[in-house]
């Protein structure tokens, strides 16, 4: 994003004679996060920009024109899609389906088409121009490094059908083999494990600390402090030391695939 953004925030601030710390916790936010903004690192959320304008007394400004064109992206991931595109490291954690930098565009379509309320066809068309465009992260062969860790029931759970299912299972294999994605699964036998209540995303970058984004129905949230992102690394790595290896977990993507791929 442009800079212009987080200088007028840095001048109203100043003007309104609150350090980065002050605004802080007038708004409810961590010193970190306003500074990662005013240096032009990070985008706030909607919720955040209301509660700068609230604490700052800019009525709708910083809620109203925040940059960048996110029309086809939830409300709640506009910041994360940021951070995503920044990031040198990103390791996901699928719960429920394939993540998004991941799928391919009859499995984005299959997604598309069970949420409530329907979306139009116009609307599906352009989340998934959205998704593919985000998916060109991985065209550059050394960043970001991306780890895929996939809990059984991504792979057991049909979206779109046979077809649909085998190709995109194929399609997470092919990139595996490739180097260019990690990719373990946590099997069903495993039972419980710290990640089983959502998703969540871990990023690091080249200039500034790590983030985490965790997502659940029409909800989501960008952590950047630094003693939750500890917390939510944690977890992951916790869950990671029970998954699968990476050969183990590959051989039964393919396995997976290939029941799906002889259906009548």
């Amino acid at each position: 994003m442009t800079n212009t953004y987080g200088e007028w925030l840095r001048q109203q601030r100043e003007a309104a004679g609150l350090t980065q710390q002050a605004l802080a916790e007038k708004a409810f936010m961590t010193r970190s996060h306003i500074a990662h903004i005013e240096a032009g690192r990070r985008i706030p959320s909607k919720d955040d920009a209301r509660r700068l304008d609230m604490a700052l007394g800019t009525g709708d400004v910083l809620s109203s024109f925040l940059p960048g064109d996110d029309s086809a992206i939830a409300d709640h991931f506009a910041a994360a899609r940021h951070l995503e595109q920044q990031a040198t490291m990103i390791r996901e954690f699928a719960l429920s389906h394939v993540p998004g930098i991941l799928q391919t565009e009859p499995y984005m379509r299959a997604v598309l088409r069970n949420v409530f309320p329907p979306w139009s066809a116009d609307e599906c068309d352009r989340i998934v121009v959205t998704r593919l465009e985000r998916s060109k992260i991985l065209d550059n062969p050394d960043t970001p490094v991306v780890w895929a860790l996939l809990d059984e029931a991504v792979l057991r759970r049909p979206v779109g059908g046979p077809d649909v299912m085998a190709q995109q299972l194929m399609h997470v294999v092919q990139l595996a083999e490739s180097d260019r994605v990690r990719v373990h699964v946590m099997p069903f036998a495993l039972g419980p494990h710290p990640l089983m209540q959502s998703m969540l995303t871990l990023m690091w970058f080249e200039d500034q600390p790590p983030a985490a984004y965790s997502e659940g129905l029409r909800m989501g949230k960008v952590h950047d402090s630094p003693a939750v992102v500890e917390q939510l690394q944690g977890a992951y790595d916790l869950a990671l030391s029970d998954a699968l290896p990476l050969k183990e977990s590959l051989a039964l993507i393919r396995a997976t695939a290939k029941d799906y791929g002889h259906h009548d």
